[in-house]
């Protein structure tokens, strides 16, 4: 589990790739990667790049279709990532409550 939340992290560090990942999300359909490309100011090898790192994090799923690659986002990777945030969200939560708790009793 700890692999994935790393690579999802990984894959959501660069701002380029959260763009790359977003109009993946909002398309109505796939996106070739001339497509994508076409969106951002850098050589398609670039996004290249960016796309096999977002797809090794399991959050694009790539389909070719004779010469042209199509990517598609993949969301649902995000629910583990989300659940880890829960965890320590739900663990402050805890610490500052019980903080607020020994602090009303020294007052």
């Amino acid at each position: 589990m700890q692999d994935k939340i790393t690579r999802l992290f990984k894959a959501i560090a660069d701002p380029t790739r959260r763009d790359i990942f977003h109009a993946l999300v909002i398309a109505t359909s796939a996106l070739s990667i001339t497509q994508i490309s076409n969106q951002f100011e850098m050589t398609r090898q670039g996004v290249t790049k960016h796309i096999k790192t977002l797809e090794e994090a399991g959050l694009v799923y790539i389909n070719s279709q004779g010469r042209e690659r199509f990517c598609n986002a993949n969301p649902k990777e995000l629910q583990d990532l989300n659940k880890w945030m829960k965890f320590y969200e739900q663990f402050w939560d805890d610490k500052l409550s019980s903080l607020g708790d020994y602090l009303d009793e020294k007052s």
